[in-house]
C-alpha cells in the first residue's frame, strides 16, 4: 500500500499503457477475453483516482501527490507530475469516461485488439497532459494523445473518415508547432522546463528590457499567440473549429465520447494551466478579443447545431455552443484576475469543462445507440419513436435537458456560474451570448421531436427493421453519466469546492 500511495499518479498515468502492452500478447480472435480485459484494466486508474480524490486536501496550497522522474537532464527536464483541484477534477473525467467509452465498445467486432489498445494509449496521453507539471512532457503528452484518436478515426470511423482524420491531425498539428517553439523558446531562456520554477521567473521579468533583440513585452506577446491558437484550435474556440463536426461525425461512437467529454478539455485546461499564469498581463489586453471569440463560438455553435438534420453533426456543433462558455468564463478571468466576479467565472468554467464531458459522452452514445439500430443518423429519417423504445427515450430526454441547462440538472449550474461572472465583466458579450442559450433549447427541442414525437415512422415498428429497446450493456453505460448530472444538479458543493478553492489559489 506504501508503494501504492508514493506513486498514485505514476499509476494511475502508465497503468493503461502498460494493460495496453499486455494485450499485444492475448490472443487476438478472443475479442470477449480482449473486451473484458481492457474494460477491467481501465477501472483500475478509475479506482485509483477515485482514492486520490478523498484523499486531496482542497485547502492545501500548490500541487499534492508530487512526483519527480529524471527524464531529459542534459536540458534539465524531467517527468514531474502532479495535481491540484482543477487537474484533479479533468483527471476524474477522464478516468471516468475512459471505461465508460470501452464498455460502449463492445459492438466493435473488427480488429478488437488494436481498438482496445488504442484507447488505453489515448487515456496515458490525455492524463498526461492534465498531470504534467514540465512543459516539454506536457507537449509530448499533448502530441502522444492525436496519435491513437487519429488511427480509431481512420480505421473504425464512417465513410468519410479519411478526409476527417487528416483534417483532424493537420488542424491540431498545426497549431502545436507554434506550442513547441514557445516551450523551447522558455526552456532555452530559463535553463528548464519545470513549469512552477518558469511561472516565477518568466512574470517576474522586466518588460522594458530585451531579449532575443527584441523587447521582453513583444517577446512574450509573439510567445502568448503560439500558445493561444494551439489551445483555441483544440478547444476549438470559432472560427478554428471547422475540423470538429468532421471528426465527430465520422469518429466511432466511442471516439467521439472520448472527444468530446475530454479531448476538447486539453484547450481549456491549456488556457488554465499555462496563459493566465504566465502571461496575466497579455490576456488582460487580448481578453476582449477572446470574449468575442467566445460569443461568436456560443452564438454560431447553437445556429449551426440548429441547421442539422444529421443527429450526430447537431451534437458536435453543440460542443462549440457549450466550450464556447468555457472560453467566455476564462477571458473574463483574464480581464479581472483575482476579483470575486472573476473567480464565480472560472469556477463555472472549470465545472462546465466537467459537466460537458459527462452530457455530451452520453448524448453521443445515445447517437451511436440509435444508428447501430436503424443506420442512419437523419433526423428526417426518424419519428415518433417513444411507443417503441420508452426507456431509451426517457434517457435520452433526461441527458439532452442536461445539456440544455434545466435546472436541477448540471449544467444550468455550470452556464449559470459563468454567466453570473461574466456579466459585471463583459455585460454586451455575455447578453449576445443569451441568443445562443436560447437557440441551445431549440436545437435541443427540434432533435427530441425529430426522434421521438410526432407521427410513428411505421418503417421502424415492424419486419426486419423493428426497433429493438436500448439494451442492459448500453444502460450500465448512461448510469453513472446521469446519475452524476442530477447529483452535480442538485448538490454540486463535493465538486464545486475543489475546484474553488483551486481558482480562488490559482488566480
Amino acid at each position: 500500500m506504501n508503494f501504492i500511495s508514493a506513486h498514485f499518479l505514476s499509476l494511475i498515468l502508465f497503468v493503461p499503457s502498460l494493460v495496453a502492452v499486455v494485450m499485444l500478447f492475448l490472443p487476438k480472435d478472443e475479442t470477449k477475453l480482449l473486451r473484458w480485459f481492457a474494460f477491467g484494466a481501465s477501472l483500475i486508474p478509475l479506482l485509483l483516482s477515485l482514492s486520490v480524490w478523498f484523499q486531496f486536501k482542497a485547502f492545501a496550497p500548490g500541487f499534492q501527490f508530487q512526483e519527480r522522474y529524471d527524464w531529459y537532464e542534459a536540458i534539465n527536464s524531467s517527468v514531474h507530475l502532479g495535481v491540484d483541484g482543477l487537474s484533479l477534477t479533468m483527471v476524474l473525467l477522464t478516468t471516468l469516461l475512459t471505461p465508460l467509452a470501452i464498455l460502449a465498445s463492445f459492438s466493435v467486432a473488427e480488429k478488437v485488439k488494436a481498438y482496445m489498445m488504442l484507447f488505453l494509449f489515448l487515456e496515458t496521453g490525455m492524463l498526461g497532459v492534465f498531470m504534467s507539471l514540465d512543459l516539454l512532457v506536457f507537449f509530448v503528452f499533448w502530441e502522444v494523445g492525436l496519435v491513437p484518436m487519429y488511427f480509431l478515426i481512420n480505421q473504425w470511423g464512417s465513410a468519410n473518415r479519411n478526409y476527417a482524420s487528416m483534417k483532424f491531425l493537420i488542424y491540431t498539428m498545426g497549431g502545436s508547432l507554434g506550442l513547441l517553439l514557445a516551450i523551447q523558446l522558455l526552456g532555452v531562456l530559463f535553463g528548464t522546463f519545470d513549469l512552477l520554477a518558469l511561472t516565477q521567473r518568466w512574470t517576474s521579468l522586466d518588460p522594458d528590457s530585451t531579449l532575443l533583440g527584441m523587447s521582453v513585452s513583444q517577446v512574450k506577446a509573439i510567445a502568448f499567440w503560439a500558445f493561444v491558437i494551439a489551445f483555441a484550435i483544440k478547444v476549438p474556440v470559432w472560427p478554428f473549429h471547422t475540423w470538429l463536426p468532421d471528426a465527430h461525425t465520422e469518429a466511432p461512437t466511442a471516439g467521439s465520447m472520448i472527444l468530446a467529454g475530454v479531448l476538447l478539455k486539453l484547450g481549456a485546461y491549456g488556457f488554465l494551466r499555462l496563459i493566465l499564469p504566465l502571461y496575466p498581463f497579455e490576456a488582460k489586453i487580448f481578453a476582449g478579443a477572446l470574449a468575442f471569440l467566445a460569443t461568436a463560438a456560443i452564438v454560431f455553435g447553437a445556429f449551426a447545431s440548429f441547421a442539422q438534420t444529421d443527429f450526430k453533426r447537431l451534437v458536435a456543433y453543440s460542443s462549440v455552443n457549450h466550450m464556447g462558455f468555457v472560453v467566455l468564463g476564462i477571458a473574463a478571468a483574464g480581464l479581472a484576475s483575482g476579483t470575486n466576479d472573476a473567480t464565480i467565472a472560472l469556477d463555472g468554467a472549470v465545472l462546465q469543462m466537467f459537466n460537458h464531458g459527462l452530457s455530451a459522452a452520453g448524448m453521443f452514445f445515445l447517437v451511436g445507440v440509435i444508428y447501430e439500430r436503424t443506420h442512419t443518423r437523419n433526423l428526417e429519417e426518424y419519428g415518433g419513436l417513444f411507443p417503441l423504445v420508452p426507456v431509451y427515450g426517457g434517457i435520452l430526454i433526461f441527458t439532452s435537458f442536461a445539456s440544455l441547462g434545466l435546472p436541477g440538472l448540471n449544467g444550468f449550474i455550470s452556464e449559470f456560474l459563468v454567466v453570473r461572472g461574466v456579466w459585471p465583466i463583459f455585460t454586451v458579450y455575455t447578453a449576445i451570448s443569451m441568443l445562443g442559450l436560447l437557440f441551445t433549447g431549440a436545437y435541443v427541442l427540434k432533435a427530441l421531436k425529430n426522434v421521438l414525437h410526432g407521427p410513428m415512422n411505421e418503417h421502424w415498428a415492424h419486419g426486419e427493421h423493428k426497433l429493438t429497446e436500448i439494451n442492459a450493456r448500453e444502460i450500465l453505460v448512461m448510469t453513472p453519466l446521469m446519475v452524476l448530472i442530477l447529483w452535480i444538479g442538485v448538490y454540486p458543493a463535493w465538486i464545486l469546492d475543489v475546484i474553488n478553492k483551486a481558482m480562488m489559489m490559482l488566480y
